[in-house]
Parts: C-alpha cells; structure tokens; sequence
C-alpha cells in the first residue's frame, strides 16, 4: 500500500521531473480515492471518522489509477512537443481519474467556479462525486474535455477516428479498457487506422490497458501470451509499444519513452506524408499499458488480495457502521499519497505540480475539439430548389426519392471539402445515393485492385467498411468535434446501433441543460432500402423498428421524418442539415413511386409537417365522412390508390385525405414540441369521425402517439411482422396496407353506404384472391397494380 521510494534510473525524465511527476500522479490518485469515499476532512487535517465518510460509497476505483498514470505522461508530451491533443477515457467508469485530473489542472474550475481549487473546493468535489444530484460516478458530459460517455463501452476507438477526420493537426489518446476490448464495436474499430489519411487527418494514438480484470473476470488480452497480443496488433495494422509493470519508478521512465518514441514515429510519418504528397498507410504507432488493477490501493482487504485482482474493480473497501475496522485502513491507503507534500495550507496544488499541467486550450480540458460546438461552422448550403422534380400533376412522375436526394449531397460535398461527410455500411450505393461519387471517392488507405471503384485515400464518403458500429461512432465524433455528416443505412439493420443512438441521444440530452456546452450539428440518419422495398432479400431485411426505439427518447432531442416522395425528401433533408442539437430520423425509399407535390407545394407541407391534401380530398364543402390518412411513401401510394377506387365507385362519399410529413406532430403539443395542439389535431381528423390510417412502420406506435387525442376512432394499418421473398404489392398485402384492405377498412366503418357499399366490399374480396391466384402462378404482381396512377378525372 506505501508509494514505492523514487530513485534515479535511466530514462528520458530527470531526477527532479520524474520526482514531480510521481508527486502528480500521486495527487491525482489522493483526489480519486477521496471523490469516492470522502464527505469531509478532504485534507485528513484530523483522525478519519465514520462522519467524513459518505453514507453510500460508490465509485470505480479498478481502472482509475491507471488512467491518473496515463495523464500526468499525456500532459508531459503536450508541453515538450506543444501537442494538440485530448483524452477519450474508453473505461468510461474510470470518472474520479478524470474528474480528479481536470480539476487539477483548472478546467474543472473554470466551468465550474464554486469547485475553487483550495480545501473547500476539494471537500466540494468529494461530496458530489457520486452523490445524489451531482458529478456522475462516470466520465459523463458534465465532464470537461469529454467526448465521450462512461456508457458508450466499446465506442471510444471509433469515437477517436472520427474526431481525428479532417482535423490534420489533432491527436487523439484513445484508452481503451481491456474489458472493453472485448466488445463487438472495439475489435472492429482497430480496422479505423486503414481509413485515415496521413495528409489531411489527424492521428490516434490507442492505449491499450490492460489490468487484467473486468468486474469479476479477468479478460482475454491480459491473459493470451505476449507474443500472440503483439502479433494480433501487428495483424490489425498497428505498431504496438509495451510498458509493463508495478514499480512505479521504472513504468515513469518507460511509459516517458515509449511516448517520446510515438510522437517521433507520428511526427516521421507526417513529415513524410505531407512533405512528398505520400498517402502510403502507415503502421502508427499504439501503447499497451499492462499494470496492477487497482494499482497502488490495499494489497489485501480482510485477509483477501485485492491490488491486481477484480476485487478492486469498484470500491475495494467497504467503510460503514459494520465495518469500522476498515476506517484506519482507508486513513492508512489515503495518507500513502502524502496529500501533505502535494497541497499547501489552503489545500491548493504546490506550484511545482501545477506547472506540470498545460496551460490554457492545452490542457485536455479545455480543448476546444471536445466542446464541438465552439469549432462548429455552418455548412455552405446549395438550393435543395436545383433539384426539384417537375411534377405537371400528382403521380403523373415516377423515379426514386434518393436518387433526387444523393445529387443533392453531391453539391453539399462540393462546397464542404472539409466538413461534411457521409457515412454508411457499404450501402451508399445500395441506396441510390451515387451521385456523390461524381464529386468524391470513398476514403481508403489499403490495398488497391484494378477494378476497384471509387476508392481513394482521400474522400467524403466513409462507406467502405460493413461495419454499423463503425459509422456510426465516427460519425458521433465527427460530430462531436464540431463537423457535420449524415448516416445512411437499411432500414432494418440500423437496429444494430441501437443502444449507440441511445447514448448519444442521452448526450444530447445532458448537455442541453450545460450551458457550457455548445450545440453541435444534429445526427442524421437516412433509413432507405426500407420494409416496403425488401421483397427480394425477405424476412431478414424487414423491420421498421428503430422508428419506435427513437421516439422512447426526449421529445427536445429526437426528430421523425417520413416525406411521401423526392421534393418532399429534398426540403426536410435541407431542414435536418442546418439543425442542432438533435437527432433526426428520415425515412425515404430507393425505388420509383409516383410523385405527389410540386417543389413550393412540398416546402409548405414540410413546414407544417403534416397538412390536408386538398387535390385528393373531396369534403371541401362539408363534413368528411371519412378521414384517410399516410405517413410514409408506400402508405401514401396505397392511401392515394384507394381512393381513386373510392372515387370511382363511391363518388358521394366525403373523404378527407390527410399526409404526415413530420411523425411527432401526432403527439399532444403538451409531450412534444412539434406536437399539434388538440384544436389543430381536431381540424384535420375531426372529433368522431372514422380515421383509416395507413402508417409506414408498426401501427401501435401511431396508437401511442395518439392515445391523449378526443377522436378515438383510429384504425391504422401497418407492418405486422409478415414478410418474406415476394413481390413489393404483396408484401402490403400480408400486412393489409394495400388499397384493397383499406377501402375494406371505409366499408366497414362507414354506416348507410347500402348495395353499392356492399358491392365494393365484395370487389375488394374478389380482388385479394385475383392477387394471392396471381402471384401463386406467375409469382409477380397483376399488371393493373403495375399500371396504377392517380385518377386525374377525379382530382380536384
């Protein structure tokens, strides 16, 4: 448990800067335990008592050692080489290690002027770490210099690549536990170093910890032989430098000059890069860090090891009334520190130590990259109007929405060189987005083949690894370091980011209420490919879900968007872009359907999100008798084909046609902010009249959104789990979204419609089994639902 006594050994520090940098460490880990325990004495100015203890101890002391080493080392090469470089703490639950180090080199003062840097603002610090309604047990938003959420386990490597894009002269320390080197998303993100360009890119320098243990088990990379890690890394395209140890002395000195060698290696190979235009991909350089867990704590707890084993994982003392034993050994462990040699008689840092710290945007604090929002620059916004699809009346056009759409990011990419990229899983092309391609190729520095396409060393587009994981944490930290991107992906396979969009919703969440914080540009996703367009990959490929995944999140941060057809697409994408601080969900498909809205036409709707369509209705002069309502392309396509058959075969019956643009504007005005107010919803839907909804994704979520709202009377079709390979109308069909179904659903619930209703009824029956014979022999789609467009006679 004592600090081992320094002596001179050879290495890059000298006697007196390896005594303060251990005196450093030693002040970072005396303010980590005390963040976890302490409730008053923070100096221990008198004998520990059960009263200065915190009634609830809770905290992550395992990994938090090892982190304050790492620190004091980062800030040593900032100031020799004056680095511009920051900390993403891939440990996440390591929060008294960085809380502990901000507030020593002042940040956390400076956003937070009532934690002053003397004894009272040390016991502050302790009594809120941890505490009901203060500092997080984890490094969190609320910390200074962070990027990066103690609950993002295993997004910290992609989080760092993206942060390194298109910022040529950052470095990123990425710590990465080795609990969290086990993750799905972690063992890929290795795979980042062949996307990033030694030119125009930053670096990232991975450091690798090991401590051996996870909470109760030891972990796979600190148990597999030395030989076989080194060469995992070098498969993985990395030059691995080892510091491995527990005599503190002797890891100062080699953790000093394997981080002077690593500079030296990034320096070369920049030099190199950039003075003769050589985008070769270099082997950088990472750290594996192999120390004690718990490094520095009790050795043994009641006859127990603990140092070095998985009982140091989160408190490794248990101090309350039924242990009173434990209070000398806390006081003992605490006082190892010599907090009297590191704080003068206020309780502030000795000078000495101070000047170890960088100074000003120097400090891993402060920098500007880890609050985004202070580097964000608007995107130079081409006229989404370029691109508007003529529309001489509604369905007479048909084509693909994203292939409207990709033109558009064409020309954003054009005028952002620097500052936009699109992301995606090898899916851009999949999506009909090629048009960026005529203006950049994907960014990629491995091996090329003769008959690659589109690939490059340099370029905007990063869809060239099948990872979701992966694109999704570089966006993050694109985004986060005050840049701007979109995600593109199938629909369904989205899913697989879940819990990622989860945090960093949550992110946004806490730093709406930091003002400090500042607002960086909104996550886009475009969900194309989606359930209505899988008929050929089946099953698998069809699921709408994420839709009710996003709208669980706060109703200030997250955004739904289902534009009918391209104009549409075009004007909430242009919205989504100049956005902040959200997150933005838009759903739009890839292949050709009827075209609905002229370009002025779409920017009202989408303005107001959601709207009667006037053409299609005909209750202009009266009450309707029925309301029939889309949100979604294909909903909207069906919805439009049943009551053209409605027209036709009914013309006396008043039907309201309603489109959702905007899917949170079902919501009551009091739970979200683009929520209709009950007397708009009630203009548009009526308070008792029948609504037949034809909905994009699971039809309880428009239930959900509704259930506040008077007109009870809603029926919705949508996705009901059934697909598999078929053709696209009779994927509708399995889920009775078809326009059979939904002129059935007007029958049904429309009262004295008499012989003619009962005729349609039967039609719409007779119908369904033309279909089901139809695709049973031919196993393709009647050619009268082929040839279908809007009944122009019947628009008004």
């Amino acid at each position: 448990m004592e600090t081992a006594t320094i002596n001179t050994v050879a290495g890059p520090l000298s006697p007196e800067l390896l005594k303060n940098m251990d005196a450093y460490w030693r002040a970072a880990n005396y303010l980590s335990v005390g963040q976890i325990y302490l409730y008053d004495n923070p100096l221990l100015r008198e004998p520990l008592k059960l009263s200065h203890v915190k009634p609830l101890v809770v905290g992550h002391w395992g990994t938090t050692p090892g982190q304050n080493f790492i620190y004091v080392h980062l800030n040593r090469i900032i100031i020799k080489y004056d680095l511009n470089l920051f900390y993403v703490a891939g440990p996440g639950h390591g929060g008294p290690a960085i809380v502990g180090n901000v507030y020593l080199e002042g940040t956390w003062s400076d956003v937070y002027p009532d934690f002053t840097r003397d004894e009272a603002g040390m016991k502050k610090l302790f009594t809120k770490f941890s505490f009901p309604g203060g500092i997080s047990s984890h490094v969190a938003p609320t910390t200074p210099g962070s990027i990066h959420e103690g609950g993002e386990l295993g997004y910290s490597l992609s989080h760092a690549f993206g942060a390194a894009f298109d910022n040529p002269d950052l470095i990123v320390a990425c710590i990465i536990g080795d609990g969290e080197a086990e993750t799905g998303p972690l063992a890929t993100a290795w795979q980042s170093n062949k996307f990033l360009n030694p030119i125009t890119d930053g670096v990232v320098l991975p450091i690798l910890h090991l401590n051996g243990y996870k909470i109760s088990n030891p972990t796979l990379l600190a148990r597999i032989e030395h030989e076989e890690l080194e060469k995992f890394l070098q498969g993985c395209g990395w030059t691995p430098y080892f510091v491995e140890g527990d005599d503190p002395e002797t890891m100062h000195q080699l953790m000093a000059g394997v981080l002077d060698q690593a500079i030296a290696d990034i320096k070369q190979y920049q030099g190199n890069a950039r003075n003769n235009n050589d985008n070769t991909r270099p082997r950088w350089p990472m750290i594996v860090l192999r120390s004690p867990k718990g490094w520095t704590g009790p050795k043994e707890v009641d006859g127990l090891p603990n140092e070095g084993t998985f009982r140091s994982h989160q408190v490794p003392i248990l101090v309350d009334a039924k242990h009173p034993e434990h209070l000398e050994q806390l006081e003992r462990w605490m006082k190892s520190y010599k907090p009297e040699e590191l704080f003068d008689k206020n309780g502030t840092l000795i000078p000495e130590l101070v000047e170890l710290a960088p100074k000003g945007n120097r400090r891993m604090g402060a920098n500007p990259h880890t609050n985004g929002g202070i580097l964000l620059r608007d995107l130079y916004m081409p006229d989404f109007r370029d691109h508007a699809v003529a529309i001489p009346s509604p369905g007479a056009v048909q084509l693909g929405d994203t292939t409207i759409l990709g033109k558009f990011f064409r020309d954003i990419i054009k005028l952002n060189r620097d500052n936009f990229r699109v992301f995606g899983p090898d899916e851009t092309l999949s999506n009909l987005l090629g048009a960026v391609f005529e203006v950049s190729n994907r960014q990629w520095d491995a091996k090329e083949k003769e008959n690659d396409e589109f690939l490059a060393p340099s370029g905007r587009i990063m869809d060239a690894q099948l990872s979701e994981h992966q694109c999704q944490g570089w966006l993050e930290g694109y985004l986060l370091t005050g840049r701007h991107g979109l995600f593109n992906s199938y629909e369904a396979f989205i899913r697989i980011v879940d819990s990622m969009f989860s945090q960093h919703a949550k992110w946004l969440k806490v730093t709406k209420e930091l003002p400090w914080r500042r607002n960086i540009a909104s996550l886009n996703y475009l969900l194309s490919s989606h359930v209505w367009q899988q008929d050929h990959n089946g099953f698998t490929h069809q699921d709408p879900g994420f839709l009710d995944h996003v709208i669980n999140k706060k109703a200030d941060i997250v955004r739904v968007y289902l534009p009918p057809d391209a104009n549409c697409l075009l004007s909430v994408f242009d919205h989504c872009l100049r956005s902040r601080d959200y997150v933005n969900v838009v759903v739009a498909g890839k292949h050709a359907l009827p075209q609905w809205l002229t370009m002025d036409a779409a920017v009202i709707h989408c303005t107001e999100g959601i709207g009667i369509w006037q053409w299609a209705s005909n209750d202009q002069e009266s009450e309707p008798d029925v309301i029939m309502a889309s949100c979604g392309d294909t909903p909207t396509l069906e919805v439009l084909a049943a009551v053209s058959i409605l027209r036709k075969h009914l013309p006396d019956l008043k039907v309201r046609v309603v489109n959702v643009v905007d899917l949170m504007k079902l919501q009551s005005a009091s739970e979200h902010p683009h929520g209709l107010s009950d007397q708009d919803y009630d203009s548009l839907f009526t308070k008792d009249k029948h609504i037949v909804f034809a909905f994009h994704g699971y039809p309880w979520l428009v239930h959900r959104l509704t259930y506040r709202r008077t007109n009870r009377n809603l029926h919705v079709r949508g996705y009901k789990e059934e697909g598999t390979i078929t053709t696209p109308f009779d994927m509708r069909v399995q889920n009775d979204l078809d326009r059979f179904h939904l002129v059935q659903d007007i029958v049904d619930r429309v009262p004295n419609l008499g012989a003619k209703g009962d005729y349609l009824k039967q039609m719409m029956k007779d119908k369904l089994i033309q279909h089901k014979h139809f695709i049973d022999v031919h196993g393709e789609d009647m050619p009268e639902i082929l040839n279908w467009k809007w009944n122009q006679s019947d628009d008004n």
